[in-house]
């Protein structure tokens, strides 16, 4: 029996169900597999004499490529022949860094044919970074743009040096791989639970660990992210991400190529949210995933303007602002559906196609999750931490953290998978996102979500961005402070300062309104998520000083805002 096979009626059972949500979640079961490499047992069979359009580029300039299934399935066979003459061999880790050019996906299939294991980059890691991620990630060889070569001097790789686009002093051309030969033959199996995939984590709360994800869990497990988008045979999906990070693995290999759909990629060097439109019309892209900065973005357009032939959108990153999905709603017809998941998972909770959407809300558990809110001593609860059963633990879930049992021990701790978010279930089933559960506070004694917050201040016009943290006060215990930046247009000042204030409680229950507020950029991970564990601390370290930011207000600089109750 082909090895693919389990897999593949897995699949199809999805694509009979996939407006079906009830059927789809009750029924669907991972597929049990043994020996299993996505890359020689489905995507090459499925390639064979597939002339279908696989991958559509199109670069800033205008030039693009386009190449069938078929001709990537023997272009990344010649790369594959080409580096096992190079001597990479299977189980050796290939740090891959370049950005979205054709050759990021030859050597994914290329790596995965091999048997060797795959460090995805960014390419906006500086030279530090790269020697910390070379060293903890055990990395031999190194696969990167030419342009970022000069990163590396002075950092000691133990194999190979490969330059995409260029020869270089130093290192090897990538190019002379396409003189290989078309035909590959594996040197020996590959089991299903084989380590393919080690992805750095965002590092939004601590330093980034590395997650290690097999030949079936991130290839097999995006059945579910398949689901959770919609994709179908012959669609043009558009996933707005950068490389080296799991969401474009996600949705610009795993899940379209699933579902036999055309990746489509449109390089930028500047995101422009009007010519992002235009391309949305030129290419008839049919699905779409953007984050909720591009979406927010793409509401300062006039969408309705715009004659799309989009089928289904959705939103992954961050949640998404109700005020968001019903302007594009309101547009296009079309509702941006959000999801959710984690580098350690695939997608795990979704609005799937045809299903009732609950302002706000992230979804319902996708097919082949068993999703548990646990509160701090790890019993059930209406609200608190999403954790995922592990008896048996879902097929997308990693392996564990590489190199650090002690992690991976705390993060599957009593029978369940931990992913320090938290959320809270309505009685309809569907999930609210309430934040990561290190940035969850207490202000007299009520719990407060940054992210409910910080959806309510990016709806004010001057505000492009909003980080919420609590500031240490000694009646409240802490207050709510924002740290925002703005729009371009507006300047800062008390006027805007007394604005957002008023905002603030016009739209904010008297126990959450932003008490302070700064004007500042927001510090970030190199993925761009926001580093609201930095903000904590500064805004501790400030506190204990008794100095105010440069920019920084207080609501009680504004006396004409203050009204005169027992919540003030």
């Amino acid at each position: 029996m082909n090895p693919a096979q389990a897999f593949i009626d897995a699949r199809d059972f999805l694509f009979a169900h996939r407006t079906d949500y009830d059927t789809a979640y009750r029924d669907f079961r991972w597929p049990a597999l043994d020996r299993f490499n996505w890359a020689l047992d489905y995507f090459d069979p499925m390639a064979r004499g597939n002339h279908a359009p696989a991958l559509h580029i199109v670069n800033e300039g205008g030039d693009e490529i386009r190449l069938s299934f078929a001709q990537m399935s023997e272009r990344s066979a010649r790369v594959a022949n080409h580096l096992r003459a190079l001597k990479v061999a299977r189980g050796e880790r290939i740090l891959l860094m370049l950005p979205n050019r054709v050759e990021l996906w030859e050597t994914m299939l290329a790596a995965m044919k091999l048997g060797a294991i795959v460090l995805p980059a960014t390419t906006q890691l500086a030279p530090a970074d790269l020697r910390d991620r070379i060293a903890l990630g055990g990395v031999q060889h190194v696969i990167v743009d030419a342009a970022d070569t000069p990163k590396f001097d002075g950092i000691d790789v133990p194999g190979l040096r490969i330059a995409v686009g260029g020869a270089q002093n130093g290192w090897l051309a990538f190019e002379t791989a396409y003189e290989a030969s078309p035909e590959f033959v594996p040197d020996a199996e590959t089991n299903a639970n084989d380590p393919y995939l080690l992805y750095f984590t965002s590092g939004t709360t601590s330093k980034p660990k590395l997650v290690a994800h097999t030949h079936q869990s991130y290839p097999v497990g995006h059945l579910s992210t398949m689901y959770w988008i919609g994709l179908q045979p012959g669609d043009v999906h558009w996933n707005i991400s950068s490389p080296g990070w799991a969401k474009h693995a996600w949705s610009c290999f795993f899940a379209p190529w699933n579902a036999r759909a055309c990746v489509f990629i449109h390089n930028f060097s500047r995101f422009d949210a009007a010519r992002t439109l235009d391309v949305l019309v030129e290419h008839d892209i049919t699905t779409l995933c953007a984050p909720p900065t591009v979406w927010r973005m793409l509401v300062q357009e006039p969408l309705a303007s715009y004659a799309v032939k989009l089928r289904e959108i959705v939103g992954a990153g961050e949640p998404l602002n109700p005020e968001v999905v019903e302007r594009v709603q309101a547009a296009w017809g079309v509702p941006i559906r959000d999801g959710y998941g984690q580098t350690e998972t695939t997608a795990q909770i979704a609005n799937t196609p045809g299903q009732r959407l609950v302002p706000g809300s992230m979804g319902r558990p996708l097919p082949g999750y068993r999703v548990a809110l646990l509160d701090p001593d790890g019993h059930p609860a209406e609200e608190g931490e999403i954790a995922l059963a592990l008896d048996p633990p879902p097929l997308a879930l990693m392996t564990g953290y590489a190199d650090n049992p002690k992690a991976t021990e705390n993060a599957m701790r009593g029978g369940f998978y931990r992913t320090s978010d938290v959320a809270a279930r309505g009685a309809d089933g569907y999930y609210i996102y309430v934040g990561r559960a290190d940035d969850v506070f207490k202000s007299s004694d009520y719990r407060l979500s940054p992210f409910e917050l910080e959806s309510v201040l990016i709806e004010h016009e001057a505000i492009a961005e909003a980080a919420v943290v609590p500031s240490p006060d000694p009646l409240r215990l802490s207050v709510p402070k924002a740290f925002v930046t703005l729009r371009h247009g507006y300047s800062i000042g008390p006027e805007l300062a007394k604005s957002v204030f008023a905002f603030s409680r016009e739209r904010l229950a008297p126990y959450k309104r932003i008490r302070r507020l700064e004007f500042a950029e927001l510090p970030k991970t190199i993925s761009g998520k926001i580093r609201r564990v930095d903000l904590r601390r500064q805004e501790v370290a400030r506190t204990q000083d008794g100095v105010r930011g440069e920019f920084e207000f207080w609501e009680e600089d504004f006396p004409e805002l203050r009204q005169t109750s027992k919540a003030d």
